[in-house]
């Protein structure tokens, strides 16, 4: 069965949007502006009501059977897609202080908050490159990264050659991985830190539980288990076409082009029906939760992995039909195994009402009310609720907020954390959030926060930005974790 999401669906850009955005802006600018800015949920959802009437015809039967609060959230997700083009091209700063920063700036150049807005924006920056700096060239320029940014870390490959204290860690990993009976507690402790991109597969492979420590049992388990996953294959995924599997086969298959949709490697055919594949059968053999919109992310970090270990080169740009059969055999039945083994542990996230999620983002608020009141009162005067931006962030885990590199880098750690995907990603997730703060608090209305929120600009991060995200959250962690009481007013 398909369980509604509240707010776990980010729109893929869509034509109509851009296109209708830009009529709707050539006619505001020939009206007066209003003084008055939205200053609660329900007068921005009264001020862009226009932009929610936009339809997408693959969803309308799935749209129709959630709840008026989650046909809401989706809505505001899309008339924050075509609003973000302007709101957050604008720097966010107070008057006084941006009066004369403004002034120095080209008038057709934008700031790009996030990575939808930088896809849209090329042709103005552009002919911003195109405009005298003038008084900007006095500021530390920072190296340009590409919009589709490299999954690989960034060290791995057009770098500079590794230190020598990277060369000892990766050392290190192959002792352990090498020996008869790996010592997973030593394992853990390595992989905190960040897994090297040569031993990262094996290594996550024995974290989730997949593989045994023995070191003889491994190549048996492997053979044993993907011979299992294609069994499974032969015995369901035939059954997609039947009645009662007609709406979880379609869910999938409307979702699985809206992955990572600026990353090349995920829009090939083959790619998509190894997806839906793993998807489709999870579904089948977890009738308690079934299908749920933001599952299909959770299969891409175990997909790169494991492919990376047959493809030297960047993998976003790679070619899988130059790959054999078998490869992608174990690369499919791999990446089945290991999402199963994470969602097994946060299953509660998924099920009917997702009482797991729920759960998280209630804490989430209670945690950020100790740790950081001022923004947490912020949130309270513009009624900004903690379910509108944090569940997507429980939901997906972070996905939709970083570069794919950064989610594969933040996996490390999650698992070498005894329960990472649950407990400590709250952790993380209040980090993440007061990294945000002076942003936030610069933000003034519902409007602003909301779309901040929802298009946070990391599409330049790496791993030195994950690691002070992943530092700041076990200090959180190691204050609060065994004393709840000490974040419950």
């Amino acid at each position: 069965s398909i369980q509604p999401v509240y707010g776990a669906q980010h729109p893929p850009l869509d034509p109509r949007l851009t296109k209708n955005f830009i009529k709707d802006r050539s006619k505001a600018n020939a009206l007066p502006m209003k003084s008055k800015k939205a200053s609660s949920f329900h007068e921005f959802a009264r001020n862009t009501s226009d932009a929610w009437d936009i339809g997408d015809d693959e969803d309308e039967d799935f749209s129709s059977s959630s709840s008026s609060l989650q046909t809401l959230n989706s809505k505001v997700a899309k008339a924050t897609a075509a609003q973000v083009l302007e709101n957050h091209s604008k720097l966010r700063a107070k008057p006084e202080r941006a009066q004369s920063t403004l002034s120095d700036m080209p008038t057709n150049c934008k700031v790009i908050k996030s990575s939808s807005e930088a896809q849209l924006s090329r042709t103005s920056e552009e002919a911003c490159m195109r405009t005298p700096l003038q008084k900007q060239q006095s500021l530390p320029l920072r190296p340009v990264i590409p919009l589709v940014a490299r999954i690989s870390d960034q060290n791995a490959s057009g770098a500079p050659p590794m230190t020598v204290r990277e060369k000892t860690r990766l050392e290190k990993f192959r002792q352990l991985l090498s020996s008869h009976n790996t010592d997973l507690d030593e394992l853990r402790k390595c992989s905190w830190p960040g897994v090297p991109r040569e031993v990262r597969p094996v290594t996550w492979r024995l974290l989730s539980g997949y593989l045994p420590a023995n070191m003889e049992r491994r190549k048996l388990t492997l053979q044993r288990k993907r011979e299992e996953y294609f069994g499974f294959i032969q015995q369901y995924y035939d059954s997609r076409n039947e009645e009662h599997h007609q709406d979880t086969y379609r869910q999938i298959h409307i979702d699985i082009p809206r992955t990572n949709p600026l990353i090349p490697l995920f829009q090939q055919p083959l790619v998509q029906e190894i997806f839906e594949r793993i998807l489709f059968i999870w579904a089948i053999r977890h009738p308690a939760s079934g299908y749920v919109q933001g599952i299909n992310d959770l299969v891409t970090p175990f997909f790169v992995v494991f492919l990376s270990e047959y493809v030297e080169e960047d993998v976003e740009n790679f070619d899988v039909t130059n790959l054999s059969q078998d490869v992608l055999r174990s690369i499919e039945a791999d990446s089945f195994w290991c999402m199963s083994k994470l969602l097994d542990g946060i299953q509660d996230n998924y099920t009917f009402a997702q009482p797991g999620i729920q759960k998280k983002v209630k804490a989430l608020e209670e945690l950020v009310s100790r740790i950081d009141e001022q923004v947490h009162n912020h949130f309270r005067k513009y009624e900004v609720e903690y379910l509108q931006f944090a569940f997507r962030w429980m939901n997906n885990l972070l996905m939709r907020e970083l570069p794919l590199r950064c989610t594969i880098r933040l996996w490390d750690t999650y698992q070498s954390e005894p329960e990472g995907f649950s407990h400590f990603h709250l952790y993380v997730c209040a980090a993440f959030l007061i990294k945000w703060r002076k942003e936030i608090l610069d933000e003034e209305d519902f409007q602003g926060l909301l779309m901040l929120l929802q298009n946070l600009p990391t599409i330049h991060w790496g791993n030195e930005e994950i690691g002070l995200l992943l530092a700041e959250a076990y200090r959180l962690k190691y204050m609060f974790a065994d004393a709840p009481n000490h974040y419950r007013r």
